[in-house]
Protein backbone atom coordinates (compact mmCIF):
# COMPACT_ATOMS: atom_id res chain seq x y z
CA UNK A 1 0.00 0.00 0.00
CA UNK A 2 1.28 3.80 -0.90
CA UNK A 3 0.56 6.30 1.64
CA UNK A 4 1.14 9.92 1.17
CA UNK A 5 2.79 11.92 3.69
CA UNK A 6 0.60 15.48 3.13
CA UNK A 7 3.18 18.31 4.23
CA UNK A 8 5.94 17.05 2.27
CA UNK A 9 4.29 17.81 -0.97
CA UNK A 10 4.98 20.16 -3.68
CA UNK A 11 2.31 19.19 -5.87
CA UNK A 12 5.23 19.16 -9.11
CA UNK A 13 3.60 15.86 -10.56
CA UNK A 14 5.98 13.33 -11.30
CA UNK A 15 4.37 10.59 -9.45
CA UNK A 16 0.59 11.10 -11.08
CA UNK A 17 2.93 10.97 -14.49
CA UNK A 18 4.52 7.68 -13.96
CA UNK A 19 1.21 5.71 -12.55
CA UNK A 20 0.59 3.06 -15.07
CA UNK A 21 -3.15 2.92 -13.51
CA UNK A 22 -3.67 6.73 -12.62
CA UNK A 23 -4.35 5.75 -9.28
CA UNK A 24 -3.51 9.10 -7.75
CA UNK A 25 -5.00 12.66 -8.18
CA UNK A 26 -3.31 15.73 -7.83
CA UNK A 27 -5.82 18.81 -7.94
CA UNK A 28 -4.60 21.91 -6.14
CA UNK A 29 -3.40 21.47 -2.72
CA UNK A 30 -4.45 17.77 -2.43
CA UNK A 31 -3.18 14.56 -3.78
CA UNK A 32 -4.44 11.36 -3.10
CA UNK A 33 -3.87 7.86 -3.41
CA UNK A 34 -7.06 5.53 -4.79
CA UNK A 35 -5.90 2.70 -3.25
CA UNK A 36 -8.91 0.03 -5.13
CA UNK A 37 -7.13 1.15 -8.34
CA UNK A 38 -3.34 1.22 -6.61
CA UNK A 39 -1.10 -1.92 -7.76
CA UNK A 40 1.72 -1.05 -5.93
CA UNK A 41 4.34 -0.95 -8.71
CA UNK A 42 6.33 1.37 -6.56
CA UNK A 43 7.19 4.04 -9.46
CA UNK A 44 5.59 6.83 -7.86
CA UNK A 45 7.52 6.18 -4.73
CA UNK A 46 10.87 6.10 -6.75
CA UNK A 47 10.08 8.77 -8.66
CA UNK A 48 9.00 11.98 -5.97
CA UNK A 49 11.63 14.46 -5.49
CA UNK A 50 10.71 15.16 -1.88
CA UNK A 51 9.46 11.88 -0.78
CA UNK A 52 6.22 12.20 -0.38
CA UNK A 53 5.17 8.50 -0.83
CA UNK A 54 5.95 5.50 1.02
CA UNK A 55 5.32 2.28 0.81
CA UNK A 56 3.84 0.31 3.33
CA UNK A 57 2.71 -3.09 4.58
CA UNK A 58 -0.81 -4.01 5.35
CA UNK A 59 -0.19 -4.31 8.77
CA UNK A 60 1.43 -0.63 8.90
CA UNK A 61 -1.70 0.59 7.03
CA UNK A 62 -3.75 0.97 10.07
CA UNK A 63 -2.21 3.47 11.08
CA UNK A 64 -1.62 5.44 7.75
CA UNK A 65 -3.54 8.29 6.71
CA UNK A 66 -4.60 7.85 3.53
CA UNK A 67 -7.18 9.10 1.10
CA UNK A 68 -9.20 6.99 -1.26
Amino acid sequence: MIVIINDKCDFCGACVAVCPVDAIELAEARIGIIQPRCIDCELCVWVCPVETLKHIEAEEACAATTIA
